[in-house]
């Protein structure tokens, strides 16, 4: 069965976010972006939120045809372009969209019946408000966790509103010479 991993970048106070949506805190350099991009290659599918989906689709289909585009861009593009996408979204019409499925509804069934289909683990990219949705309802199999050495003190929480304890099993941690440390846990559901 695939499993639905959370990746996000995340302050050491748990936000993944500032409270206006400011990202402009999380630290990526080419080491990083070197070992995410092995890691996102070896998935076919990526389940995004409307607004980072849009956010996504504005820039990385043809990211790696700008001039000058980094080793990074060009490859992540090129996966992009291939990769499946489902969109959690009430506002989305599923018209005309490449390799794009729109979930408006029924969440806890459509996203089951994926997972029992055929493909890769499905990587949740960023998407707080899409990933407490899949928290609440159970859905999420792992988490694979960038911790920034910052302290934002305030802004959009990766866990909210969390019902019953989800307890965590750690894979592996690796540190970066930027000081961001890897956290990859998979939900233990003994």
């Amino acid at each position: 069965m695939r499993k639905i991993i959370s990746f996000m970048h995340i302050s050491l106070d748990g936000f993944v976010a500032g409270p206006n949506g400011e990202m402009n805190w999380i630290k990526v350099d080419e080491e990083i972006f070197d070992h995410v991009g092995e890691r996102v290659s070896e998935t076919d599918t990526a389940l995004y939120g409307r607004v980072t989906y849009e956010m996504m689709q504005n820039y990385w289909p043809t990211a790696g045809d700008e001039p000058g585009a980094s080793k990074h861009d060009i490859k992540h593009s090129k996966w992009y372009n291939k990769a499946h996408k489902l969109v959690l979204s009430k506002t989305m019409e599923d018209t005309g969209l490449t390799n794009t499925k729109i979930i408006s509804d029924n969440l806890l069934d459509r996203i089951n019946e994926i997972k029992h289909g055929s493909g890769s683990d499905i990587l949740v990219f960023g998407s707080p408000t899409a990933t407490h949705s899949l928290i609440q309802q159970n859905l999420i199999d792992g988490y694979w966790l960038f911790v920034n050495p910052i302290i934002l003190g305030q802004g959009i929480p990766l866990f909210t509103d969390i019902k019953d304890q989800i307890k965590l099993k750690l894979l592996s941690t690796r540190q970066f010479t930027s000081g961001v440390t890897e956290l990859n846990y998979t939900v233990d559901r003994q």
